[in-house]
């Protein structure tokens, strides 16, 4: 997948790209909006917007780094570690799906759907064995399973939205592709 004679191609446009998503997923991270079952934030979104959008291990970096500063910068940090693997994973599979989905789905929101709902249901079920085994919480780990559930869900509804907006304004496409 990843080459170390990659690491010759990078140029300063992806370098850029990968920094801005990184500090877009913070910023997103910062932005809350509470739900019946706990919140969702809108650096969910970026995550999977960074796997599609750039390059897999940039997209991945940047959704990684990016979300594991804003636990840092809002007082999470025992949750920094998993953060980083899990959303960086998160978006690490939602780009692979889609480019795999993309030879053979001629529509990309299909792609984008697909490939959102798998990366999803990584972050639920990587979040919730670390609190369970890590943190120690065993099966009261359980408890938070709805809460990442609704944020999944509104991930998977709005960031294939928002990734399709984006791909149809000539100006966003430029700069991403």
């Amino acid at each position: 997948m990843f080459k170390f004679r990659e690491l010759n191609k990078i140029n300063t446009k992806r370098l850029c790209m990968t920094a801005l998503f990184a500090a877009i997923c913070c910023a997103g991270t910062f932005i809350a909006v509470p739900l019946p079952i706990g919140y969702f934030n809108v650096g969910d979104l970026f995550v999977l917007c960074s796997g599609w959008a750039l390059s897999l291990p940039f997209g991945a970096a940047a959704a990684a780094i990016g979300s594991m500063l804003a636990d840092i910068l809002l007082g999470y940090a025992s949750y920094a570690p998993a953060t980083l693997i899990i959303k960086g994973a998160v978006a690490l599979c939602a780009g692979i799906f889609h480019k795999i989905l993309c030879k053979r789905i001629r529509h990309a929101y299909p792609t984008y759907l697909i490939s959102a709902v798998l990366g999803e249901c990584l972050m639920i079920g990587g979040y919730y064995l670390f609190e369970a085994y890590l943190l120690g919480f065993g099966s009261g780990a359980a408890a938070s399973l709805p809460g990442n559930g609704m944020q999944a869900l509104c991930a998977i509804v709005f960031a294939p939205a928002l990734m399709t907006a984006l791909m149809r304004n000539r100006a966003a496409r430029n700069a991403l592709l």
